[in-house]
């Protein structure tokens, strides 16, 4: 009999997911910032705080859309954690300006302050942490070097979407957040991603910009007699139906985010002997954060132990995977941006690094698949 395979990621769809989009595709309005945008942009100002929230095609685009509005361009640096997907650093490079790699920092795997601080030049201008797992990075220090040195922090809250960090919910804690909607995080449209910031001058320039950089949105409120171009801007503006799609995956966000923990917190129980014995190392949650539970990774103490892990859990059909290869190290790193820096805590990192398959339907018996095949591999 064939072993059944587990995948890595599998995103949640239900009958409440599918009426919302029918709904939308009933209503007649298939583009952007129609009556089904709005009530989303809202959801998200209820489940934030935030006092703005624009719905993007994608967090990348949330994050170019960030960085254009507040001013990131040619000349400029701005140092972010080479521990992370392109997306996070093409965002400045199409700005003209120049990602910094840095460090990051055990047991949470983000932004190591002290790192990014010896890093801060004349040509400075922003803080870019990514929170990685659905976990913060620590916010305070890096808001408190930022204000010293007159930076902006712009979150990349991709990983974030419902997480906080004492009590703050991630994307909220510096000039602005971005969110990721993509088929692979908590809440998902496929595709799409979201800026929020409560900052009033950079919604007003992101809300043109998103447009193409007309004053579309103004002339709808009345504020303008005709729109017109009057800044740079691009095509971010999401689809209704990918935000009444959106907009079902949110109102399900407390039952999708407990299967998530109930799954992460059998991972990390059954998996402590092999911690307690040195064989992984395992995830932490700081006192700080509270977590999504986006992903679930361990560190095996070796880059060829993590490999042979690999190739057994993908043998018996388990979709583990890695995460990341460093930036700074990657071809484009290397011969496009000329990085010549060693970070050795984030090479370490991505050396040792396997996720493990979480996703809501998951079900309890692959949940002891993987742990047993992790059990076995680990014993041999």
């Amino acid at each position: 009999m064939a072993i059944s395979s587990i995948p890595s990621h599998r995103s949640d769809i239900s009958e409440t997911e599918i009426n919302a989009v029918v709904a939308a595709l009933q209503a007649g309005h298939l583009t952007g910032d129609g009556p089904v945008t709005k009530r989303v942009q809202t959801q998200l100002r209820e489940l934030t705080g935030a006092k703005h929230v624009l719905l993007t095609t994608s967090g990348t685009h949330a994050i170019e859309l960030a960085l254009m509005a507040a001013g990131i361009g040619p000349g400029d640096e701005v140092i972010l954690p080479s521990f992370t997907f392109s997306s996070t650093a093409n965002a400045v490079v199409l700005q003209g300006a120049r990602p910094v790699f840095a460090e990051v920092e055990m047991p949470t795997l983000t932004l190591d302050p002290n790192d990014v601080e010896r890093r801060i030049t004349p040509r400075t201008k922003a803080i870019l942490p990514v929170h990685y797992a659905g976990v913060a990075a620590r916010m305070e220090a890096l808001l408190d070097i930022a204000t010293r040195h007159h930076l902006s922090v712009i979150e990349d809250a991709a990983q974030g979407v419902g997480a906080t960090y004492n009590g703050q919910p991630l994307g909220t804690l510096g000039l602005a957040g971005c969110y990721s909607f993509h088929g692979t995080k908590n809440f998902t449209c496929g595709e799409g991603g979201a800026l929020i910031t409560n900052d009033e001058t950079l919604a007003r320039r992101a809300e043109i910009m998103r447009e193409k950089g007309t004053n579309r949105q103004a002339f709808f409120r009345g504020e303008v007699d005709k729109y017109t171009w009057v800044d740079r801007g691009s095509s971010f503006v999401l689809s209704d139906v990918l935000a009444a799609l959106l907009g079902a995956q949110l109102s399900r966000i407390a039952e999708l985010t407990a299967q998530r923990r109930a799954i992460h917190d059998h991972y990390q129980a059954s998996l402590l002997p092999l911690a307690q014995a040195g064989q992984l190392t395992l995830p932490v949650i700081p006192e700080t954060c509270q977590s999504n539970y986006h992903l679930y990774f361990v560190l095996a103490r070796t880059l060829d132990e993590r490999n042979r892990l690999l190739h057994e859990l993908k043998q018996q059909g388990i979709g583990a995977t890695f995460h990341y290869v460093p930036l700074h190290s990657s071809p484009y790193g290397r011969q496009g941006l000329g990085c010549e820096d060693e970070l050795p805590v984030t090479e370490d990192v991505s050396a040792r690094l396997l996720r493990l398959p979480l996703y809501p339907a998951l079900q309890a018996s692959d949940v002891e698949r993987v742990i047993a095949a992790v059990q076995t591999s680990l014993s041999q």
